[in-house]
């Protein structure tokens, strides 16, 4: 068989599964497999595929058949330029993350930052306190999930894209596990904030395969951000800044949740949209007198 028929049979079967952008998956399977890119798609087109080869990808092409995500197929996903590793103990990072990071990166340099340490909250493959690493001279950058599972493949992307030593990986149930008198200039969250309820309604990319603890936040998804909202400003410096990711139908609920602290704790509460307009970050900072430690 040569690769254009192959190809064209790959978006057909994809399709046919349910799989609307089936000419993007077939690309990535093809370069997975064959190392083939579109461009080297056209010119080999014509080109026999051992058969060897061809076993495989058709072993491969079923998992994707089954709703199987196809970044746990090749096992990596990129996000901010880069190439993370992601497996099924953790959830594949999204484009609204990228919105999260591009915002708190904006915020920073409208205000200022000054090189206090940094908290990535329910950091699951990593991608916040990869990037808020790189991005920002932080003292340090702890990063913080529940599941060993999901840190064991957070150091493994701790270890390939930051520079040595400059992220700290703790397993922790949110602060249960951290010190008291742990203080961060930043925080930043990614919890699992998806109504339980709606779970069943979602694709069996997600449904089936993602890690659910790290998918629903219990009743109305507000179980977790319930409780960053009661604990975080406890971790926060004076003038530090809080930023967590929520459903797009969240807004006004979170930001009742966060009203019951602003006369004390917290100033600058607001929800931001994200670039498609819809609602998707919470920030706060943290009330009282700058006092920055570095």
């Amino acid at each position: 068989m040569e690769f254009a028929q192959l190809y064209k049979q790959t978006v057909v079967r994809l399709r046919q599964a349910g799989i609307e952008n089936g000419h993007a998956d077939a690309a990535q399977l093809f370069e997975f497999c064959f190392g083939l890119n579109r461009s080297r798609l056209v010119l080999d087109g014509a080109a026999k595929i051992p058969g060897r080869d061809l076993v495989r990808f058709h072993e491969i092409l079923e998992r994707r058949l089954s709703r199987e995500p196809l970044h746990y197929i090749i096992g990596s996903r990129e996000f901010w330029s880069l190439d993370f590793i992601v497996s099924p103990a953790v959830l594949v990072p999204r484009p609204e993350t990228e919105f999260v990071i591009d915002t708190v990166l904006a915020v920073l340099k409208k205000n200022g930052f000054h090189h206090g340490a940094v908290l990535d909250m329910c950091t699951g493959s990593g991608v916040i306190a990869v990037v808020l690493a790189r991005e920002l001279e932080a003292s340090q950058v702890i990063a913080v999930d529940s599941s060993a599972d999901a840190l064991h493949i957070a150091a493994q992307n701790f270890h390939r894209l930051a520079r040595e030593h400059a992220i700290f990986p703790v397993c922790s149930d949110l602060f249960t596990g951290m010190r008291q008198a742990a203080q961060f200039e930043l925080i930043v969250a990614n919890p699992p904030y998806i109504d339980e309820a709606d779970i069943a309604g979602l694709e069996p990319e997600v449904r089936e395969w993602e890690p659910r603890a790290a998918l629903t936040g219990g009743a109305e998804g507000l179980e977790v951000i319930r409780q960053l909202a009661d604990q975080a400003y406890r971790y926060l410096l004076p003038g530090g800044w809080l930023f967590i990711e929520i459903g797009s139908d969240q807004g006004e609920k979170v930001q009742r949740l966060f009203a019951e602290h602003v006369a004390d704790e917290y100033e600058h509460v607001a929800v931001l949209p994200d670039w498609s307009g819809r609602q998707r970050l919470l920030q706060a900072r943290r009330k009282g007198k700058k006092e920055w430690i570095r």
